[in-house]
């Protein structure tokens, strides 16, 4: 019973941390968008997306309701994102969205991660050709023919459309369009599960399991700073 236990205590341990991240993460988002456009979500398009966003990670609505608040009050914290751009072991691409209330630990603190997972942290522009922007849409699944979906999405930016693991339907959108296809998921009375900006590797590295071992720690270490918001990388 002992080791199943210890299992079962790692698994729900590492399911809460990743829960943690993602309030933490949505936390920030909200803190942002109410600075730039007000606490109102009928007025705001970028808080719906996070309220939206925090629905699908299960993030009570006290919690929401909390961080709207919290980003109205006097002791508000002022977050500034900011992309830094770098290499991981063997040639990998990486860019980190960060939202940070001071730049200087945040630049110290990657420097730090990438030397310690012998990368090595870039200047702006170095590796971001590597990648293209866009919105991205997770939609619930309620039996829509993709092709028709595909159809009626195009005069909105539309890149391509699919189904995720679980069933999900994804959208891409173009990331000059992200507005534009948010408003016409949400007019067309889509259920949108999340609406982020990624950005997408447009050529790959192909490593053998343990180089790719190596880069994914480094990955996992980035993710785990409490000033990163997103980490993508060019591993195929």
């Amino acid at each position: 019973m002992g080791r199943i236990f210890e299992v079962r205590k790692s698994t729900m341990f590492a399911r809460w941390d990743k829960m943690a991240k993602a309030f933490s993460r949505i936390g920030k988002e909200i803190a942002i968008a109410v600075k730039a456009g007000g606490p109102e979500p009928d007025n705001n398009p970028a808080l719906r997306r996070c309220i939206q966003n925090a629905k699908g990670v299960n993030m009570p609505k006290d919690r929401v309701d909390a961080a709207i608040k919290r980003a109205m009050g006097k002791d508000k914290t002022d977050y500034e994102e900011v992309v830094y751009e770098g290499y991981a072991p063997h040639g990998v691409a990486v860019i980190i969205d960060t939202a940070t209330d001071n730049t200087t630990r945040t630049v110290a603190n990657l420097r730090m991660h990438f030397t310690k997972g012998g990368g090595s942290l870039g200047n702006s522009g170095s590796v971001g050709f590597l990648f293209n922007r866009v919105g991205e849409f997770k939609v619930k699944n309620a039996g829509q023919d993709l092709e028709e979906l595909e159809l009626e999405l195009i005069d909105f930016g539309l890149e391509e459309v699919g189904e995720d693991s679980e069933g999900n339907i994804i959208i891409r959108a173009t990331f000059t369009e992200f507005g534009n296809m948010s408003k016409a998921l949400e007019d067309k009375g889509f259920e949108v599960i999340s609406a982020e900006l990624k950005r997408i590797p447009s050529t790959t590295v192909d490593l053998n399991e343990e180089q790719a071992k190596e880069v994914l720690e480094l990955v996992d270490r980035l993710e785990q700073d409490d000033d990163v918001q997103q980490v993508f990388y060019n591993l195929k």
